[in-house]
Protein backbone atom coordinates (compact mmCIF):
# COMPACT_ATOMS: atom_id res chain seq x y z
CA UNK A 1 0.00 0.00 0.00
CA UNK A 2 3.05 2.20 0.35
CA UNK A 3 3.37 2.23 -3.04
CA UNK A 4 -0.03 3.14 -3.89
CA UNK A 5 -0.29 6.16 -1.93
CA UNK A 6 2.92 7.09 -3.59
CA UNK A 7 0.66 7.28 -6.57
CA UNK A 8 -1.83 9.09 -4.88
CA UNK A 9 0.47 11.58 -4.56
CA UNK A 10 1.36 12.10 -8.19
CA UNK A 11 -2.47 12.84 -8.01
CA UNK A 12 -2.07 15.50 -4.98
CA UNK A 13 0.98 17.49 -6.59
CA UNK A 14 -1.34 17.41 -10.04
CA UNK A 15 -4.03 19.78 -8.46
CA UNK A 16 -2.04 22.40 -6.59
CA UNK A 17 1.14 22.90 -8.97
CA UNK A 18 0.38 21.59 -12.85
CA UNK A 19 -1.54 22.31 -15.70
CA UNK A 20 -4.93 21.35 -13.80
CA UNK A 21 -5.85 25.04 -13.12
CA UNK A 22 -9.17 26.52 -13.76
CA UNK A 23 -8.97 30.51 -13.49
CA UNK A 24 -11.80 32.24 -15.23
CA UNK A 25 -10.59 35.83 -15.79
CA UNK A 26 -7.33 35.75 -15.16
CA UNK A 27 -6.58 38.50 -17.09
CA UNK A 28 -9.24 41.17 -16.09
CA UNK A 29 -7.25 44.24 -15.37
CA UNK A 30 -8.20 46.49 -12.15
CA UNK A 31 -7.94 50.02 -11.06
CA UNK A 32 -4.13 50.65 -9.34
CA UNK A 33 -4.39 50.08 -5.57
CA UNK A 34 -6.54 47.36 -5.62
CA UNK A 35 -6.39 44.98 -3.00
CA UNK A 36 -7.94 41.55 -2.17
CA UNK A 37 -8.17 38.83 0.73
CA UNK A 38 -9.22 35.37 -0.43
CA UNK A 39 -10.07 32.38 1.86
CA UNK A 40 -11.01 29.44 -0.34
CA UNK A 41 -12.50 26.21 0.29
CA UNK A 42 -11.76 23.02 -2.09
CA UNK A 43 -12.84 19.85 -1.71
CA UNK A 44 -11.22 16.49 -3.33
CA UNK A 45 -12.76 13.40 -4.79
CA UNK A 46 -11.28 11.05 -6.62
CA UNK A 47 -9.94 7.96 -8.60
CA UNK A 48 -6.58 7.75 -9.95
CA UNK A 49 -5.77 6.18 -13.06
CA UNK A 50 -1.92 4.59 -12.40
CA UNK A 51 -1.81 3.43 -15.80
CA UNK A 52 0.47 0.46 -14.91
CA UNK A 53 2.81 2.86 -12.81
CA UNK A 54 2.14 0.86 -10.14
CA UNK A 55 -0.08 -2.64 -9.04
CA UNK A 56 -3.14 -1.57 -7.05
CA UNK A 57 -6.69 -1.30 -7.85
CA UNK A 58 -9.59 1.25 -6.64
CA UNK A 59 -6.97 4.13 -5.35
CA UNK A 60 -8.75 7.25 -3.84
CA UNK A 61 -8.53 10.13 -2.38
CA UNK A 62 -11.00 12.33 -0.36
CA UNK A 63 -9.00 15.41 1.33
CA UNK A 64 -9.83 19.38 1.83
CA UNK A 65 -7.67 22.33 0.85
CA UNK A 66 -8.44 25.91 2.52
CA UNK A 67 -6.29 28.59 0.75
CA UNK A 68 -5.26 31.93 2.13
CA UNK A 69 -4.89 34.07 -0.61
CA UNK A 70 -3.71 37.99 -0.96
CA UNK A 71 -3.99 39.99 -4.52
CA UNK A 72 -2.66 43.85 -5.24
CA UNK A 73 -2.55 45.78 -8.28
CA UNK A 74 -0.07 48.47 -9.33
CA UNK A 75 1.56 50.24 -12.23
CA UNK A 76 3.95 48.67 -13.59
CA UNK A 77 6.14 50.46 -16.53
CA UNK A 78 2.17 52.58 -16.97
CA UNK A 79 0.38 49.01 -17.78
CA UNK A 80 -1.99 47.10 -15.35
CA UNK A 81 0.19 44.71 -13.00
CA UNK A 82 -0.98 42.70 -10.06
CA UNK A 83 0.80 39.86 -8.06
CA UNK A 84 -0.97 37.59 -5.78
CA UNK A 85 0.54 34.68 -3.58
CA UNK A 86 -1.20 32.09 -2.01
CA UNK A 87 -0.72 29.98 1.18
CA UNK A 88 -2.76 26.30 1.22
CA UNK A 89 -3.13 23.48 3.99
CA UNK A 90 -4.38 20.09 2.82
CA UNK A 91 -5.72 17.54 5.01
CA UNK A 92 -7.55 13.91 3.98
CA UNK A 93 -8.12 10.41 3.93
CA UNK A 94 -6.59 8.01 0.64
CA UNK A 95 -7.14 4.10 0.39
CA UNK A 96 -6.85 1.31 -2.01
CA UNK A 97 -6.41 -2.55 -2.62
CA UNK A 98 -2.90 -3.77 -2.64
CA UNK A 99 -3.00 -7.58 -3.20
CA UNK A 100 -6.59 -7.89 -2.86
CA UNK A 101 -6.12 -5.91 0.97
CA UNK A 102 -7.60 -2.76 1.87
CA UNK A 103 -5.41 0.25 3.20
CA UNK A 104 -5.93 3.57 3.82
CA UNK A 105 -4.00 6.64 5.15
CA UNK A 106 -4.68 10.16 6.54
CA UNK A 107 -2.33 13.01 6.41
CA UNK A 108 -2.51 16.82 7.88
CA UNK A 109 -0.03 19.84 6.49
CA UNK A 110 1.02 22.75 4.05
CA UNK A 111 1.32 22.46 0.51
CA UNK A 112 3.71 23.98 -1.56
CA UNK A 113 3.14 27.98 -1.99
CA UNK A 114 2.50 29.53 -4.50
CA UNK A 115 3.43 33.71 -5.99
CA UNK A 116 2.49 35.09 -8.99
CA UNK A 117 3.16 37.95 -11.04
CA UNK A 118 0.93 39.56 -13.82
CA UNK A 119 1.21 42.28 -16.08
CA UNK A 120 -0.95 43.12 -18.75
CA UNK A 121 0.59 44.09 -22.37
CA UNK A 122 -1.96 45.04 -24.56
CA UNK A 123 -5.40 46.83 -23.78
CA UNK A 124 -5.15 47.52 -20.19
CA UNK A 125 -3.16 50.52 -19.11
CA UNK A 126 -2.79 51.62 -15.49
CA UNK A 127 -6.03 52.97 -14.04
CA UNK A 128 -6.94 55.33 -11.19
CA UNK A 129 -10.61 54.61 -10.30
CA UNK A 130 -12.25 57.68 -12.01
CA UNK A 131 -10.40 56.17 -15.12
CA UNK A 132 -11.38 52.62 -14.68
CA UNK A 133 -15.08 53.42 -14.50
CA UNK A 134 -15.06 55.02 -18.10
CA UNK A 135 -13.02 52.60 -19.67
CA UNK A 136 -14.50 49.77 -21.52
CA UNK A 137 -12.63 46.39 -22.34
CA UNK A 138 -12.31 45.27 -25.86
CA UNK A 139 -9.25 43.34 -26.40
CA UNK A 140 -6.88 42.03 -23.12
CA UNK A 141 -3.42 40.54 -23.99
CA UNK A 142 -1.43 39.70 -20.87
CA UNK A 143 1.46 37.49 -19.73
CA UNK A 144 2.18 36.25 -16.12
CA UNK A 145 4.94 34.12 -13.92
CA UNK A 146 3.74 31.80 -10.95
CA UNK A 147 5.93 30.62 -8.94
CA UNK A 148 5.67 27.20 -6.97
CA UNK A 149 8.17 27.81 -3.65
CA UNK A 150 8.68 24.37 -2.18
CA UNK A 151 7.30 25.11 1.53
CA UNK A 152 4.83 21.94 1.59
CA UNK A 153 5.56 19.10 4.16
CA UNK A 154 7.45 16.49 2.39
CA UNK A 155 9.51 13.62 4.30
CA UNK A 156 11.49 11.13 1.44
CA UNK A 157 11.29 8.44 3.88
CA UNK A 158 7.29 8.48 3.54
CA UNK A 159 5.16 8.02 0.55
CA UNK A 160 2.41 10.28 1.37
CA UNK A 161 3.27 14.20 1.06
CA UNK A 162 1.63 17.21 0.49
CA UNK A 163 4.63 18.89 -0.85
CA UNK A 164 6.74 17.86 -4.38
CA UNK A 165 10.30 18.58 -2.86
CA UNK A 166 10.74 21.25 -5.96
CA UNK A 167 10.49 24.66 -7.27
CA UNK A 168 7.87 25.25 -10.48
CA UNK A 169 7.77 27.96 -12.77
CA UNK A 170 5.08 28.17 -15.11
CA UNK A 171 4.96 31.52 -17.81
CA UNK A 172 1.75 31.90 -19.58
CA UNK A 173 0.31 34.32 -22.03
CA UNK A 174 -3.53 35.44 -21.85
CA UNK A 175 -5.85 37.12 -24.05
CA UNK A 176 -8.88 38.36 -22.73
CA UNK A 177 -12.05 39.62 -25.59
CA UNK A 178 -15.26 41.35 -24.59
CA UNK A 179 -18.22 41.57 -26.54
CA UNK A 180 -20.95 43.42 -24.35
CA UNK A 181 -21.71 41.40 -21.49
CA UNK A 182 -19.79 37.97 -23.24
CA UNK A 183 -16.04 37.26 -22.70
CA UNK A 184 -13.76 34.60 -23.76
CA UNK A 185 -10.49 33.94 -22.19
CA UNK A 186 -7.93 31.70 -23.70
CA UNK A 187 -4.10 31.34 -21.56
CA UNK A 188 -1.39 29.15 -22.75
CA UNK A 189 1.55 27.96 -20.38
CA UNK A 190 4.04 25.53 -19.53
CA UNK A 191 5.51 24.03 -16.03
CA UNK A 192 8.61 23.87 -15.49
CA UNK A 193 10.50 22.01 -12.40
CA UNK A 194 13.84 21.80 -10.93
CA UNK A 195 15.03 18.35 -9.40
CA UNK A 196 13.61 16.44 -6.61
CA UNK A 197 16.81 15.33 -4.85
CA UNK A 198 15.05 13.31 -2.59
CA UNK A 199 11.76 11.19 -3.97
CA UNK A 200 10.63 8.32 -2.50
CA UNK A 201 12.51 4.84 -3.44
CA UNK A 202 13.89 1.60 -1.62
CA UNK A 203 16.33 1.42 -0.32
CA UNK A 204 16.93 4.78 0.32
CA UNK A 205 15.73 8.19 -1.62
CA UNK A 206 16.90 8.89 -5.44
CA UNK A 207 17.12 12.23 -7.25
CA UNK A 208 13.84 12.35 -9.65
CA UNK A 209 13.29 14.73 -12.95
CA UNK A 210 10.01 15.72 -14.92
CA UNK A 211 9.43 16.74 -17.94
CA UNK A 212 7.85 20.16 -18.61
CA UNK A 213 3.91 20.06 -18.66
CA UNK A 214 1.90 22.09 -21.65
CA UNK A 215 -1.32 23.71 -20.02
CA UNK A 216 -4.00 25.13 -22.32
CA UNK A 217 -7.12 26.68 -20.92
CA UNK A 218 -10.38 28.49 -21.81
CA UNK A 219 -13.21 30.50 -20.10
CA UNK A 220 -16.96 31.82 -21.78
CA UNK A 221 -18.10 33.81 -19.27
CA UNK A 222 -21.31 36.18 -19.06
CA UNK A 223 -22.00 39.45 -16.46
CA UNK A 224 -25.43 39.24 -15.30
CA UNK A 225 -27.32 42.82 -14.70
CA UNK A 226 -25.79 42.84 -11.40
CA UNK A 227 -22.49 44.57 -11.10
CA UNK A 228 -20.01 41.58 -10.23
CA UNK A 229 -22.10 38.79 -10.91
CA UNK A 230 -21.37 36.02 -13.67
CA UNK A 231 -21.00 32.65 -14.46
CA UNK A 232 -18.59 31.11 -17.00
CA UNK A 233 -18.17 27.58 -18.38
CA UNK A 234 -14.65 26.38 -17.99
CA UNK A 235 -12.02 23.95 -19.60
CA UNK A 236 -8.67 23.22 -20.18
CA UNK A 237 -5.84 20.49 -21.58
CA UNK A 238 -2.54 19.43 -20.30
CA UNK A 239 0.25 17.39 -21.76
CA UNK A 240 3.57 16.26 -20.89
CA UNK A 241 5.44 15.52 -17.34
CA UNK A 242 7.30 12.35 -18.13
CA UNK A 243 9.18 11.39 -14.54
CA UNK A 244 12.79 10.05 -14.46
CA UNK A 245 14.09 8.62 -11.26
CA UNK A 246 17.82 8.04 -11.39
CA UNK A 247 17.92 8.06 -14.65
CA UNK A 248 14.97 5.43 -15.75
CA UNK A 249 12.66 7.18 -17.16
CA UNK A 250 8.66 6.11 -16.74
CA UNK A 251 7.26 6.52 -19.99
CA UNK A 252 3.58 5.32 -18.04
CA UNK A 253 3.44 8.59 -16.30
CA UNK A 254 3.00 10.92 -19.43
CA UNK A 255 0.02 13.16 -19.08
CA UNK A 256 -2.45 14.08 -21.58
CA UNK A 257 -5.49 14.34 -19.56
CA UNK A 258 -8.60 17.77 -19.71
CA UNK A 259 -11.30 19.01 -17.09
CA UNK A 260 -14.15 21.08 -17.48
CA UNK A 261 -16.65 22.79 -15.12
CA UNK A 262 -18.84 26.12 -13.81
CA UNK A 263 -17.96 28.90 -11.62
CA UNK A 264 -20.53 31.28 -10.37
CA UNK A 265 -19.68 34.52 -8.62
CA UNK A 266 -21.76 37.07 -6.74
CA UNK A 267 -21.41 40.01 -4.98
CA UNK A 268 -22.90 39.97 -1.03
CA UNK A 269 -21.62 43.56 -0.39
CA UNK A 270 -20.19 46.15 -1.53
CA UNK A 271 -16.69 45.19 -0.46
CA UNK A 272 -17.60 41.20 -0.45
CA UNK A 273 -18.02 38.56 -3.16
CA UNK A 274 -18.89 35.02 -3.01
CA UNK A 275 -17.42 32.69 -5.58
CA UNK A 276 -18.72 28.83 -6.24
CA UNK A 277 -17.14 26.48 -8.94
CA UNK A 278 -17.07 23.11 -9.63
CA UNK A 279 -15.20 20.53 -12.22
CA UNK A 280 -14.34 16.88 -13.26
CA UNK A 281 -12.18 15.03 -15.31
CA UNK A 282 -13.54 14.34 -18.87
CA UNK A 283 -10.29 12.94 -20.60
CA UNK A 284 -8.18 11.25 -18.42
CA UNK A 285 -4.70 9.69 -19.87
CA UNK A 286 -2.87 9.81 -16.27
CA UNK A 287 -3.57 12.08 -13.14
CA UNK A 288 -6.54 14.54 -12.67
CA UNK A 289 -8.86 12.27 -12.64
CA UNK A 290 -11.13 14.08 -9.49
CA UNK A 291 -14.23 16.00 -8.95
CA UNK A 292 -13.59 19.38 -6.97
CA UNK A 293 -16.06 21.40 -5.60
CA UNK A 294 -14.68 24.80 -4.79
CA UNK A 295 -16.30 28.11 -2.38
CA UNK A 296 -14.31 31.46 -2.21
CA UNK A 297 -14.87 34.53 0.05
CA UNK A 298 -13.26 37.70 -0.46
CA UNK A 299 -12.91 41.14 0.53
CA UNK A 300 -11.37 43.66 -1.67
CA UNK A 301 -10.94 47.19 -1.46
CA UNK A 302 -9.21 49.68 -2.92
CA UNK A 303 -5.92 52.54 -1.44
CA UNK A 304 -7.60 55.93 -1.20
CA UNK A 305 -5.44 58.17 -3.82
CA UNK A 306 -2.76 60.30 -1.67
Amino acid sequence: MRIALSGLMLLMGSVMARGQDLAPRAYIVSPVRANAITITWSNYRGELNLNGAVPITDATGTYNVPVLSYSRSFSFFGRSANISGSVPYGFGNFEGELNGTEKTAYRSGLFDSTVRFAVNLHGGPAMHVKEFLKWKQKLLIGASVKVLIPTGQYDPTKVVNWGINRWAVKPEIGLSRRWGHWILDAYGGVWFYSVNTQSYALPTPLPQTENPIGALEGHFSYDFPKRGCWASVDGNFWFGGITTLAGVENAATRQTSSRIGGTFAYPLTKHQSLKVAYSAGTYVRFGGDYRNLQVAWQYSWIDKTK
